[in-house]
């Protein structure tokens, strides 16, 4: 309730900026766009094709963002898939959280891994089919363009919309852990480990100008738990179909999460030399960070992610066994 309030106040003085100053001081922008919109366009841009640039306010719209996930996952949780969980017999409510817990995962990564590969955009009265990852020259791991043509400092609006919520959500989910929203795992400080190498990832790539590597992680990482997730909420049910469930998972964690992020990292080691000779050097102004031990600076989280991986990999191959 108190996320909610939030969310609607921020979103009604919005509206009522929106609506009343041009009347009253029709020349000073709306002071809360940046929480509910990106900011920072490039100017001189096309409408067609506007790109953005990094800057102060996003740290506004990420900051909105996590009490819009506060909000959204305890509407999941609480009212979608707790009362789904009791309707077909799950009674203790360890396994009702979990439930509800596994459900909001399924839900966010599905959205957020199709977002990644697919968006779907209203032009011209028609549906038009459009692709984050495809719309740029990295589709489908052309790992060479992480590097070429770097910096990347404009991004496409899609691109920096779908970095910067996916920021507030890490974020959020660090509060929750932080907090002990959700009941410890087993793999508690692991997952600790993950949400803060993730965080890094993300908050460092966008720094420094690597989205289009950030993006790719992305997609290795959300795809995969999107079957994780199902695959939890068929064995709480114990549905007859949770076996085919888990081997197609098994089979998608293995490609993305381990060879799609081992390619990732070969992309490092061999193809970081790929950018051009203007942008070795230290020049943040000049959107260009990348001195020759940046290189070990972007492997070394990917390489924390992939242990990880191999972590968790542990124990599924030992459901396997079992």
């Amino acid at each position: 309730a108190s996320s909610l309030t939030l969310v609607i106040i921020f979103a009604a003085l919005y509206v009522n900026w929106a609506v009343l100053a041009p009347y009253v001081a029709p020349k000073l922008p709306n002071p809360f766009e940046p929480l509910l919109f990106i900011s920072h366009r490039v100017p001189g841009t096309s409408d067609d094709d506007p790109r953005y640039q990094k800057g102060y306010l996003d740290l506004a719209f990420i900051a909105y963002h996590i009490i819009v996930f506060s909000f959204v996952r305890q509407v999941i949780t609480l009212h979608l898939f707790k009362p789904f969980a009791r309707y077909f017999g799950i009674k203790k409510e360890a396994k009702l959280d979990r439930f509800g817990e596994q459900g909001y995962a399924c839900v966010y990564f599905a959205f957020f891994g199709l977002w990644g590969l697919v968006n779907i955009a209203t032009s011209n009265s028609y549906m038009r089919l459009k692709r984050i990852m495809s719309q740029l020259p990295t589709w489908w791991y052309r790992t060479e363009y992480f590097w070429i043509d770097y910096p990347h400092w404009d991004m496409k609006s899609e691109l920096k919309r779908y970095y910067l919520m996916q920021f507030s959500y890490w974020l959020q989910q660090l509060i929750v852990l932080a907090m002990r929203l959700e009941k410890p795992r087993v793999d508690f400080q692991e997952l600790v480990a993950h949400h803060l190498v993730t965080l890094w990832l993300i908050g460092w790539s966008y720094l420094v100008n690597l989205t289009l590597i950030g993006n790719a992680v992305y997609i290795s990482m959300d795809i995969p738990d999107v079957f994780l997730a199902f695959s939890k909420l068929l064995n709480y049910l114990q549905s007859r179909y949770k076996i085919v469930s888990f081997v197609v998972f098994v089979a998608v964690w293995t490609y993305f999460r381990h060879y799609l992020n081992l390619v990732i990292l070969w992309s490092v080691y061999s193809e970081f030399d790929l950018m051009p000779e203007s942008s070795k050097h230290w020049d943040p102004l000049q959107g260009v960070w990348m001195v020759w031990w940046m290189k070990w600076q972007i492997f070394a989280p990917i390489l924390l992610l992939q242990c990880l991986n191999l972590f968790w990999y542990y124990f599924i191959l030992r459901i396997i066994v079992r």
